[in-house]
């Protein structure tokens, strides 16, 4: 079947936008341990959340084009704070925040840090009124593992809609990786805050990013929706 003409626009001006947003200069704005250490809720906020172990400070990287922006490490379990990201240059329009939060699934830090860890990651969902997205990566050469399906069931029960973003897909065979989205997608179809569009991305080959920053600018309200949100 052709593809709409219309739908073919709004797909690339969707691109286009997420490239204008992500070629603007991003940098770190502030570290957080305590919900209470958190500032005021402004503009549009997306978090990545995943495994300790997943790439999420690398494919932050690669998004944002900073190398170095967020901090990666060899050792799992590094990040322990809530991260914010943002740019200064929004044109007028209201500010998108990255978030970084802690890795989960590290089961070799003291458990009084993990339900520091634990505690500041429930509040922060329940209680960010602009939180309008969670990113949940999801190690493509592994799929949805034990303690993911616990953050999504996490996610479902307070209300917070995510979306599974598979990392490192570029070291998966194309057949593997077409099998493991339609996996992914029915095991989010029954899940109330998921959104069923899953996204295959590598930080290193670039699969996926246009993609990715396009849906992050949507949510942002910088163009009108095309790719599914």
């Amino acid at each position: 079947m052709d593809q709409n003409p219309d739908d073919s626009e709004a797909r690339a001006a969707a691109l286009e936008a997420g490239r204008l947003l992500f070629a603007r200069t991003w940098d770190f704005v502030t570290s957080v341990a305590r919900y209470d250490q958190l500032v005021p809720p402004k503009g549009v906020e997306v978090a990545f959340a995943g495994r300790s172990n997943v790439g999420k400070s690398s494919l932050i990287n690669a998004v944002t084009g900073r190398n170095g922006l967020a901090r990666t490490s060899n050792t799992p379990g590094r990040t322990q704070l809530l991260n914010f990201f943002s740019t200064s240059d929004f044109g007028g329009a209201e500010p998108i925040t990255i978030v970084d939060m802690p890795g989960y699934g590290y089961a070799e830090a003291p458990k009084k840090t993990v339900d520091a860890w634990t505690s500041l990651i429930f509040d922060y969902l329940r209680g960010r009124p602009n939180l309008r997205r969670v990113f949940v990566l999801v190690d493509a050469r592994h799929g949805l593992k034990g303690n993911d399906l616990a953050a999504l069931k996490a996610l479902d029960t307070a209300a917070v809609t995510y979306q599974i973003v598979l990392t490192k897909a570029d070291k998966v065979k194309p057949p593997a990786l077409e099998k493991l989205i339609r996996q992914t997608q029915e095991e989010i179809g029954r899940r109330p805050a998921a959104f069923p569009v899953v996204l295959a991305t590598s930080s290193e080959k670039g699969t996926g990013l246009a993609e990715l920053r396009a849906t992050i600018a949507e949510l942002g309200g910088f163009v009108a929706p095309a790719l599914p949100r």
